[in-house]
């Protein structure tokens, strides 16, 4: 008998070690910091307007910044607590962003947010008020790219949406936070993905999990199993499933267009971290104030998955987890393939920080480089059908109009090209490095 093989992607992609050993720790509150910072910058587009200034007081939930104009998103205190200043600040990013700091002083809700378990699966809000709830809560994308919701359910005049796909793959390595939300949150992410079926009046919803997660998939099935509309696909590993154009072909065989969006094939994608989140913003009126994040390491003592308040130190997880390691060579903000390293322990967590990994010195520091081989390795693990190897040379070369027209900015960043390079080139970086000069040509 042909056993069935669980779908993927068709264009290239790799597969790293996954390094789950943080995907039997359950999700554990950490303790209320002494202090946050908060970026006012956490999404793509706008930086939000602040509407607070020192010495004022503010309560858990209270917006201290609004969105500014239609791609931007509000920021709320996420202690109670006296505002502090209000300055730039080193972000994980590496660059400083303008952050409000606040000198934490009990734990003083907003009245209005409901802060209860209890399961609210009476969805009573029209489409339009949901987008709104949405918007005010200032939900983003929590997968790492932190667009913001309600700008994905606007979907724009002219497009035909007819499927919600939501992101339960988590293929970065080491990551753990969404396989944990999925098991000891699946009723709530149930209900929010009801409100974005609502929101975008679609009648069909999949949940993609790749099959390193059969606990997750199974409890999915077993709870959707009488519900209409909502199904579960088991992904066969392959990184980066994770990207809404390798998840969309996956499940859907759709492909979208280059320089398109999802929506151009009919289908809207959201995280299962924003969509849990979506379900408190619309049924306990709760803003995105907190995530949870995984802290991870080979040498790292007790690997946890922490519900976090925004703005919290990235050093308060580490000592929570049981101290930075003696044979550290490297903390990187996200997971290894797509993170970022950082350079100051004091960075804040934001909405989409997705986890903190320690990586020991033995494998911290980059190889030797040596020349290309022409082998055209990069050039086959790459999901986005493009030439790494000839980005690379005209980044390095500033020849950003070729780049462009090579379709550089399809690039999706997800490194898999520096991974199988046996030359050990840098080829992500100099693609980035690219992306940002169109960039900043653009904008002249």
């Amino acid at each position: 008998m042909k056993l069935h093989k669980n779908k993927t992607f068709k264009l290239g992609g790799i597969h790293p070690h996954d390094h789950k050993i943080s995907a039997g720790a359950e999700i554990t509150s950490l303790p209320i910091p002494k202090g946050v910072t908060i970026p006012v910058a956490q999404h793509i587009g706008a930086p939000a307007k602040i509407v607070v200034q020192r010495g004022d007081m503010v309560k858990v939930g209270q917006i201290i910044a609004t969105h500014e104009g239609f791609v931007s998103s509000n920021i709320h205190a996420s202690v109670s607590g006296r505002i502090g200043v209000i300055e730039d600040v080193m972000d994980s990013s590496g660059f400083k962003h303008t952050a409000i700091s606040i000198r934490v002083k009990g734990d003083e809700w907003q009245e209005n947010v409901d802060r209860s378990d209890t399961l609210i699966d009476d969805i009573k809000y029209e489409p339009k008020e949901i987008v709104t709830r949405i918007l005010n809560a200032g939900v983003v994308g929590m997968g790492g790219a932190a667009f913001p919701s309600h700008v994905k359910l606007s979907v724009p005049e002219g497009k035909h949406v007819d499927y919600l796909l939501i992101n339960g793959v988590e293929c970065e390595p080491y990551l753990t936070a969404d396989h944990r939300l999925m098991l000891e949150k699946p009723k709530e992410i149930i209900v929010g993905i009801k409100i974005l079926m609502k929101a975008l009046g679609v009648q069909k919803a999949i949940v993609g999990i790749e099959d390193n997660k059969q606990d997750a998939i199974d409890l999915f099935e077993t709870l959707l199993a009488k519900e209409s509309g909502i199904s579960v696909e088991a992904l066969e590993v392959q990184y980066p499933q994770g990207g809404e154009k390798q998840l969309i072909q996956a499940i859907l065989n759709r492909e979208v267009p280059s320089g398109g969006l999802p929506a151009d094939v009919g289908v809207i994608v959201h995280n299962v971290g924003t969509t849990y989140a979506i379900y408190e913003a619309v049924q306990k009126n709760k803003p995105l104030i907190e995530r949870v994040v995984t802290v991870t390491g080979k040498s790292v003592k007790q690997p946890s998955n922490f519900l976090v308040r925004v703005g919290t130190p990235v050093i308060d997880l580490l000592i929570a987890a049981g101290g930075v390691p003696e044979d550290t060579g490297k903390i990187v903000s996200g997971g290894p393939m797509m993170g970022k390293a950082i350079a100051d322990l004091d960075v804040p967590v934001a909405k989409g920080t997705s986890g903190i990994l320690v990586i020991p010195k033995d494998e911290a520091s980059r190889a030797e480089v040596y020349n290309c081989l022409h082998c055209g390795k990069c050039i086959e693990a790459c999901p986005m059908g493009l030439e790494p190897y000839r980005l690379l040379l005209m980044s390095k070369k500033g020849n950003s109009k070729r780049a462009k027209e090579e379709h550089i900015l399809d690039c999706i960043e997800c490194g898999s090209c520096s991974f199988v390079c046996p030359s050990n080139r840098p080829i992500l970086d100099y693609i980035r490095l690219g992306k940002t000069q169109i960039r900043k040509e653009k904008k002249v």
